[in-house]
């Protein structure tokens, strides 16, 4: 154990040769490893390092070299990348929707100065965001038009503002749902000063209890997609086709809040709601997630009539929610791009994950096991994705989750299970390096 230099040895006090700050800042070496950091990171990493030599827990010739070992180690930011072995597609704890390669591109394309709301053949100002709604309105011909806000309870809260004002919103009490983290969204809805009419029971609602609902205070009727949760047995609810007509006759819009974010059928989820339907079937408004089965960047998607899309574009509050022009070039590129990441985990062919897992077992050992994927964040409900996965031993789950890269899995009836379903074709030698240095740190524990 090094012992700390005494404030009385002034004569032979190593901290003396501890180099000084601006000595160290103005190393080449130094200088290169901070050039992407921040005047201010460095020098505090640069008097974390000499605070340790003062302390004596390393000696003065050192600090330079930890110096540079700390500028080395740390990232330009504290997110890092997981390569995420649940099978759970839409991981809301892993950042839900991993984006595509085109979108990832468009994201840095659109980092630095864009036309976001320019028009560079007339030098004059453009519509915010036209290329993601024409996108949008290119996946969903059934919308006359778009607008993105930055997450879909925010498109929520903007359309109940807009459109129902200090009046009710009508909504099933089977649909009165908590999301993630103890969010609940008849709280978001009051929050905007109007009234939750409840109608119907948690189990069964029919359209006599809208019909007797509607009047001249409401505002709008709401239907949100049980997306999380599935009510089954004895239960009873109204379709949009059915509930359009006594809306209409009464002029009260009819909002249709999806949340998984489907813009078409997926052959896969056939039960899944999606916004051609739902607008097909009457709905005035529907509101859908970005970065869901829709697979793109956060985002809140507003798709309708010309007309209330205008009022909504309109209304204060929207420029308070707004979409970036981060999160506007990676959905278009996402729209106009290949199928995404997301669509592809949910369409794996069972047979294929089988024979990628059993060569992944040939060549890390385990057992390969029949596994159920999920779609998660809210989407599929209940919905099993079959699918295969190989079993290691458990206590490999931390060390994987701490190494580089870092990978997630899950721990189940004593296994640590990696499913392959959510893992990119080519990571498979990375996810084979991962588990043999998991494997080595616990033999030199």
């Amino acid at each position: 154990m090094t012992v700390p230099p005494q404030p009385g040895d002034k004569g032979t006090d190593p901290r003396r040769r501890i180099p000084r700050t601006d000595r160290l800042l103005a190393h080449p070496d130094i200088a290169a490893a901070a050039a992407t950091m921040s005047e201010r990171v460095v020098v505090g990493i640069v008097r974390a390092v000499q605070d340790r030599a003062r302390a004596g827990e390393i000696p003065p010739g050192q600090v330079q070299e930890q110096i540079l070992v700390a500028l080395g180690d740390r990232p330009a930011a504290s997110l890092r990348p997981v390569l995420n072995a649940t099978g759970v597609i839409v991981h809301t704890n892993l950042g839900r929707a991993p984006l595509s390669a085109a979108a990832r591109t468009a994201l840095q394309d659109a980092a630095g100065y864009t036309d976001v709301e320019f028009d560079l053949s007339t030098g004059a100002r453009s519509r915010r965001g036209a290329g993601a709604r024409a996108a949008l309105l290119a996946a969903c011909p059934e919308a006359e038009d778009a607008l993105v806000v930055n997450n879909g309870a925010a498109a929520l809260l903007l359309a109940v503002t807009e459109l129902a004002g200090t009046g009710e919103v009508v909504l099933s009490r089977g649909e009165m749902i908590e999301i993630g983290a103890g969010f609940r969204l008849p709280d978001l809805i009051t929050s905007t000063g109007a009234s939750l009419r409840e109608v119907g029971t948690t189990n069964r609602t029919h359209l006599a209890d809208y019909t007797g609902a509607l009047g001249a205070g409401t505002g709008c009727v709401l239907r949100i997609h049980t997306s999380n949760y599935r009510v089954i047995g004895f239960t009873s609810q109204v379709g949009l086709r059915e509930l359009a007509g006594p809306c209409q006759e009464a002029g009260i819009p009819l909002i249709a809040d999806l949340g998984s974010g489907l813009l078409a059928p997926e052959p896969q989820l056939p039960e899944e709601p999606d916004a051609a339907t739902a607008l097909r079937e009457g709905a005035d408004l529907v509101i859908a997630s970005g970065d869901k089965l829709l697979g793109g960047p956060q985002a809140g998607i507003l798709l309708g009539g010309a007309e209330i899309i205008a009022r909504l574009a309109r209304h204060p509050l929207a420029r308070a929610v707004r979409a970036d022009k981060l999160t506007l070039a990676a959905l278009e590129a996402t729209l106009g791009g290949p199928v995404p990441p997301v669509l592809e985990a949910l369409r794996q062919d069972p047979a294929a994950l089988r024979e990628r897992t059993e060569l992944l077992a040939a060549r890390i050992g385990g057992r390969v096991l029949a596994h159920d994927g999920r779609v998660g964040g809210g989407g599929g409900a209940e919905v099993p994705l079959p699918g295969w996965a190989l079993a290691l031993e458990p206590e490999l789950a931390a060390p994987l989750r701490i190494g580089e890269p870092a990978v997630v899995a899950t721990v189940r009836d004593g296994d640590c299970l990696l499913d392959l379903r959510c893992v990119p074709g080519d990571e498979d030698e990375r996810l084979v390096r991962a588990v043999a240095t998991a494997r080595g740190r616990l033999q030199r524990a």
